[in-house]
């Protein structure tokens, strides 16, 4: 039997969000509210088209509800809520009042707010901005910035007028920038002048020469100053008109009135890693994006009016998309820029503790980090105002469970959360009427039919396989830009299993409802054929206080795949026998002797994306010879020098 960790008490559960809503489908729908998260989860497979429905009333989505739907054979075709009309932005900028709406703080302290009044007024500066410039619906927008108060209202003023939004982080090279934005042709670019991390600063408008040397479609540039600093300036660029954001005026006129567009208007372009090719454009729609979020937000994450959000995220991730529209729930949100340890290894705690923090999400992999340190947050902070933990990025340990009931807070919802950008939300994630088991996820997402597969698309339960999804979502992307015949997408997600959403991570649900991930299936590891996920390597390695991080792959060799672990060591080149054996003797122990590694080799670093996610495939092309098509995905790709021509992978 799994171990229990936490559950909600019968008073959360019936002051609960979840409950509500129960209550609302009681009153149209004859739905009996039982608390139950199975009951209420098969409901809304059962009726989808009532379930979407009721997130729009229940949310109080502004705009024109029409309950019509387009449900073919082909899932890739699926229209929700057709002929229904919104505004995105309207929707997120859901109160005008003085009280605070966004917070930005950086990795030295600095600190800035805005009402919600301002941020209103700053978004419809930027909106008259943009049409004097001529933007128009379906242009793009191009931002080039740190996470900072002016990049949400960039997004909010792009998506009020029916413009397209697309960001990348500054830790993006100029030649990530160039291949991304390229492939969209924005009309107008907005640059952050600097950036700083771990006490470096960066200077970032250098690059800007060279980005629109490549990008011509770039016809106007607004440069943003790093928040507290004063600008940088900008030599004239001859046929490009520079603005700097802080100067841009604006006259206050009667109110105004957004323009409400189709619920599948586009809304954004991010980008998949692209380690393996150039990165595909993936269009998300508005209406599909904010009703999914809802849902998320809302039921699943209990979120209310006033509570304070925080999500240690770049512009460059899908997180950041999620984190802004907490704004639809009346919500407050929090921005970080900078290193999460800078001079201190708890400083996003005491930023928790000081911003009274009630929903509080991070990486699995920042949890790993903290659990190495051995910090002990509960002893300095109470953290009284804290009600959920959301983790995603890569599997959350069982390990990382016990070290945040144990070491971070006791009483506290852990919701361990995986979705991607693919459809810029979750397909498994956690709720407040199910209990959090030890190095699980705790359920499937309302409206979602997720499941896991074998390879001949046969549904298993406690046993490993693909992740799946057997419906359609509003959150489908609506298309990748420059994709003839949608031939990208549907090979992406419908190439595997006919007619099912094949997401590509390795996982196993559970009896209780509850889904372990093992990491991405294009990682899986096939000694002697049977398929192994990298977490559960990963999970046992962990745990040795010499090891500062790990990556394994499988390498080709004798007609079989064998199993080669990299370390990084906390003291650099002190792998030796003994710490190979005890390595090894934990790992056959714990995951199993098919896990054991043939070899284990140590490294200086390992190479990462821009999101800090470790690249198993980029390693294992590098150890066969095969060429990285896309190295600027990569934080730090001249570290693949160090897997390339290895003898001790030359030896059996």
């Amino acid at each position: 039997m799994p171990q229990k960790l936490w559950e909600a008490t019968p008073q959360i559960k019936s002051k609960s969000n979840l409950f509500e809503f129960e209550k609302f489908l009681s009153k149209k729908f004859n739905y009996k509210p039982k608390k139950n998260y199975k009951k209420l989860f098969d409901w809304t497979i059962k009726n989808p088209k009532l379930f979407w429905s009721s997130i729009w009333e229940f949310s109080n989505i502004k705009g024109v509800k029409i309950d019509k739907f387009h449900f073919p054979k082909e899932i890739i075709k699926s229209k929700f809520l057709v002929k229904s009309k919104l505004n995105y932005a309207e929707n997120l900028l859901s109160k005008n009042d003085y009280t605070k709406a966004v917070t930005f703080i950086s990795e030295n302290g600095y600190r800035e707010e805005k009402s919600w009044n301002e941020l209103n007024n700053n978004t419809l500066k930027l909106i008259k901005f943009f049409k004097n410039n001529k933007i128009k619906e379906k242009d793009r927008i191009a931002a080039y910035t740190v996470n900072q108060i002016e990049t949400v209202e960039s997004f909010l003023a792009t998506s009020a007028i029916g413009a397209i939004w697309s960001s990348c982080s500054p830790d993006f090279g100029v030649q990530g920038v160039i291949e991304r934005f390229s492939q969209i042709k924005p009309k107008l670019l907005i640059i952050t002048d600097r950036y700083y991390y771990n006490g470096k600063e960066i200077n970032v408008l250098e690059r800007l020469p060279a980005i629109l040397k490549k990008i011509k479609s770039i016809k106007c540039v607004i440069i943003t100053n790093y928040p507290g600093k004063k600008s940088l300036k900008q030599k004239k660029i001859k046929g490009i008109k520079i603005s700097y954001y802080n100067k841009i005026k604006y006259k206050k006129e009667r109110a105004y009135i957004f323009k409400k567009f189709d619920f599948d208007k586009e809304l954004a372009i991010l980008y998949s890693s692209g380690t393996t090719g150039k990165p595909k454009c993936i269009c998300h729609r508005a209406g599909g994006v904010l009703l999914q979020h809802l849902k998320e937000h809302k039921l699943h994450c209990d979120v209310n009016e006033g509570d304070n959000v925080f999500y240690f995220t770049t512009c460059g991730w899908m997180m950041w998309n999620w984190l802004m529209t907490f704004l639809a729930s009346k919500a407050s949100i929090v921005l970080f820029d900078g290193f999460p340890m800078y001079k201190r290894n708890d400083l996003l705690f005491k930023i928790a503790e000081k911003e009274k923090i009630s929903l509080f999400g991070i990486s699995a992999k920042y949890i790993d980090q903290l659990k190495k340190l051995n910090l002990k947050i509960k002893n300095k902070y109470k953290l009284n105002y804290l009600k959920i933990i959301c983790s995603t990025g890569s599997p959350l340990s069982s390990e990382g469970f016990d070290y945040v009931y144990k070491n971070i807070k006791k009483n506290v919802h852990l919701a361990s959360i995986a979705g991607g950008t693919d459809l810029v939300s979750c397909f498994v994630l956690g709720n407040i009427y199910s209990p959090v088991y030890r190095g699980q996820i705790q359920n499937n997402g309302l409206g979602m039919n997720t499941d896991v597969f074998s390879e001949k698309g046969k549904s298993l339960i406690n046993q490993k396989g693909e992740l799946v999804c057997k419906s359609p979502f509003p959150s489908m992307p609506k298309l990748f830009w420059n994709d003839k015949n949608n031939k990208k997408y549907k090979g992406a997600y419908f190439k595997k299993f006919k007619n099912v959403w094949h997401h590509g991570d390795f996982a196993e649900r559970k009896s209780n409802g509850g889904y372990v991930i093992y990491g991405r299936s294009d990682a899986t590891l096939n000694p002697g054929g049977a398929r192994l996920g990298t977490a559960e390597i990963y999970s046992v390695v962990d745990k040795f206080k010499e090891v500062k991080e790990s990556i394994v792959i499988g390498q080709k060799w004798d007609n079989d795949v064998r199993i080669i672990l990299f370390v990084v060591l906390k003291k650099p080149k002190s792998l030796n026998e003994d710490l190979s054996f005890n390595l090894k003797k934990a790992i056959r122990k714990d995951a199993s002797p098919r896990h054991v590694p043939k070899k284990i080799i140590e490294v200086s670093d390992i190479p990462r994306t821009k999101n800090g996610k470790i690249v198993e495939i980029a390693v294992r092309n590098t150890v066969e010879g095969i060429k990285i098509k896309n190295i600027q995905a990569l934080i730090n790709p001249n570290i693949l020098n160090e897997f390339k021509n290895l003898d001790e992978l030359k030896t059996p």
